[in-house]
């Protein structure tokens, strides 16, 4: 029985991994990469637009340099990123014009999901792209950016790229067939997932190759998470597997299959929930975490008792229970001069509302 999607694929985002690009001696895997670059020409010249979330810069840059064993200190891993960022469009390039496809790389950072109108102009971007049926590649700015190297993965900036677009589906290339169930003692690979539940979370192994990339299947998942609120349903599929592209979109039941969440977040909010990275924290007492919990509640002055970070007015904070748990984001009214202005208890009368129910996400993680 072929696998039916929710509704026709018209425009894809396809994530390589960097075991997809470079094999383990970190020379370039031409083979896989000259197949993949084919199969993505094909589906875009019969109309499906392709968009390509590429990792492997920092892994051809330790090629370059004869190195086997990945940099830790940041300089040298953007120094690596730099160098490797060129061979990387090279080869793609190199590899679509056989088949007269067009490429455009896209550097982009955390930033520009954090700032509204930047994630506005790189959706109109990568808009202009498509309909020139170019294909975007896009790779995390690690050259100037300090938080991607350290703690960024491209499973989750494909996550978001598939937001951004509103793609149809997101499909991550790795070097395993999917997600396996070991609960029988066995290596099951699962082939449908309706929800990424705790159990299923505990099925995930962090591990990853280190001197290839970051990666693992906790990033994946956490990145499918994302994808799939944003009502984008998801396949984990093994990158050297042939035709791997096509075939899943003609139905083969092909890696595993996670499905969309039924009740879609909408733009903004999915942006406050996973786009955009919080710059604080504001702590909040018994009373306000129980009236946020219930749901179309607006966080109050009188309920916060603490705050950490540095934000200011209009920027996203992660809301925390007493217990530092985490309950809500949202776009704060405050910033943290404004909140130690009405520190003690009976100073609070400033504007009522800390965080405005429209501007406030409850926990989806």
């Amino acid at each position: 029985m072929s696998r039916k999607f929710p509704r026709p694929v018209k425009r894809l985002v396809v994530k390589v991994g960097s075991s997809v690009v470079a094999t383990y001696k970190l020379q370039k895997g031409s083979a896989h990469l000259r197949s993949l670059t084919k199969q993505i020409s094909a589906l875009n010249e019969k109309g499906t637009e392709v968009i390509l979330v590429s990792s492997g810069a920092i892994v051809l840059g330790m090629s370059e340099l004869n190195e086997s064993t990945r940099p830790t200190d940041l300089a040298s891993l953007q120094a690596r990123a730099a160098i490797g960022q060129g061979v990387l469009m090279a080869t793609y390039g190199g590899l679509f014009e056989r088949s007269s496809t067009k490429c455009a790389q896209i550097l982009l950072t955390w930033d520009d999901f954090n700032d509204r109108q930047r994630f506005v102009n790189a959706r109109n971007t990568l808009e202009a792209l498509l309909e020139k049926k170019v294909v975007p590649i896009i790779n995390e700015n690690d050259t100037i950016s300090t938080d991607e190297i350290k703690f960024g993965d491209n499973d989750r900036l494909a996550a978001l790229v598939a937001s951004l677009v509103r793609a149809d589906l997101m499909i991550i290339l790795s070097d395993v067939d999917g997600l396996y169930d070991l609960s029988s003692g066995e290596k099951k690979l699962f082939e449908e997932i309706k929800e990424i539940t705790g159990e299923i979370e505990g099925f995930a192994s962090g591990t990853t190759k280190k001197n290839m990339s970051r990666g693992g299947m906790i990033a994946k998942l956490a990145a499918i998470k994302i994808a799939t609120h944003a009502n984008i349903p998801c396949i984990i599929a093994h990158g050297e597997m042939e035709n791997v592209l096509v075939r899943i979109l003609k139905g083969e039941r092909i890696g595993t299959f996670f499905m969309e969440k039924e009740d879609k977040v909408l733009s903004r909010t999915h942006w406050i929930s996973f786009g955009a990275k919080p710059k604080g924290v504001i702590r909040v007492d018994d009373g306000a975490a129980k009236a946020l919990s219930e749901g179309n509640r607006s966080l109050l002055l009188p309920g916060v008792i603490a705050w950490e970070g540095t934000f200011k007015e209009d920027d996203v904070v992660v809301v925390q229970d007493k217990n530092q748990n985490e309950i809500a984001r949202g776009v704060t009214n405050y910033s943290v001069a404004d909140l130690q202005k009405y520190e003690n208890p009976g100073d609070k009368k400033g504007k009522t509302e800390v965080i405005h129910r429209d501007n406030l996400v409850l926990n989806k993680r």
